[in-house]
């Protein structure tokens, strides 16, 4: 395969206005998620939960895997999967000690149980491979419905929820001391990260979540530190990836996750160089005020 094969795969835009106008609920949908995406990352960065949205994918995975092999709604088995790996891991304390361990081991059996229930899956190949990598498909208006108004209602639960959750991830103990019912509030957190894991899974696939529900909010915290701007950077960042690597991927022959990885991933690159030479000038300003005076 010559170079030119290769981006004729990555980039071909023959009859793009007639493809676009296809996927507009697809775009719409992209959009949606990009938005929850970006204000569930926000949290998810302050609570150090980013290896916790890793193994929940994988069990919402095996749960969207067994939907697929039994007839049943691939969307509703893997909402079941994410939403109970959510729960074992709030119930279990994801800040305790052992939280690492335990979505180790959760991770590998999400994995295992998924690809057996592909293995034994007998339908096309694509619907396989759309579940690990995402892909574009002709989302309908009633779907797009759906998902919209799950997307608003954990939204909305958020918002519910936001201050007294900044206060339990910026200072659990304090906040505990405080009368904040910590706890109650992770496991809630961890059922709506469940519900955003198994949305996000329909665009970006199993294995490549975390570039919706990590990275925007990881290159928003490189160029600030007010909690509003971050995130509406988060936001931003997310559904310029979602929603540019929807138009990307219509104009190629790949899935759609390397598309918004690579996107995401950039934001992430850009966004790191310029905090980088931000705290470099501020470091420099720092010490250019400290030198003494020369004397005269």
């Amino acid at each position: 395969m010559d170079l030119g094969t290769v981006l004729n795969s990555i980039f071909n835009f023959e009859n793009y206005g007639e493809l676009l106008v296809l996927v507009q609920n697809s775009i719409w949908a992209g959009a949606v998620l990009g938005l929850l995406g970006g204000l569930m990352g926000t949290f998810v960065m302050k609570r150090d939960l980013a290896f916790a949205v890793h193994g929940i994918s994988e069990l919402s995975f095996a749960g969207a895997a067994f939907a697929l092999l039994i007839g049943a709604n691939i969307v509703l088995g893997s909402l079941a999967g994410s939403v109970t790996a959510a729960l074992v891991l709030g119930v279990m304390g994801v800040r305790a000690r052992d939280k690492n361990s335990i979505i180790g081991v959760i991770m590998p059996f999400g994995l295992g149980l998924g690809i057996l229930f592909l293995s034994l899956y007998e339908g096309r190949a694509a619907n396989k491979f759309g579940l690990l990598t995402g892909q574009i498909v002709s989302v309908g208006t009633v779907q797009l419905q759906v998902l919209a108004a799950v997307a608003v209602a954990v939204m909305l639960a958020l918002v519910a929820i936001w201050r007294p959750l900044t206060f339990a991830s910026v200072d659990p103990e304090v906040a505990a001391a405080r009368g904040v019912p910590v706890r109650a509030l992770a496991i809630g957190f961890m059922v709506l990260l469940g519900v955003s894991v198994a949305l996000s899974i329909q665009i970006v696939g199993a294995l490549l979540v975390l570039a919706l529900l990590i990275t925007p909010a990881a290159a928003a915290l490189r160029v600030s530190s007010s909690p509003r701007l971050v995130v509406t950077l988060s936001v931003v960042f997310a559904m310029t990836a979602t929603v540019g690597g929807i138009l990307l991927a219509l104009g190629g022959r790949l899935p759609i996750s390397p598309y918004v990885t690579t996107l995401s991933f950039l934001i992430y690159v850009v966004c790191r160089v310029i905090g980088g030479i931000r705290v470099k000038r501020g470091i420099n300003g720092r010490v250019l005020r400290s030198s003494p005076v020369p004397a005269t």
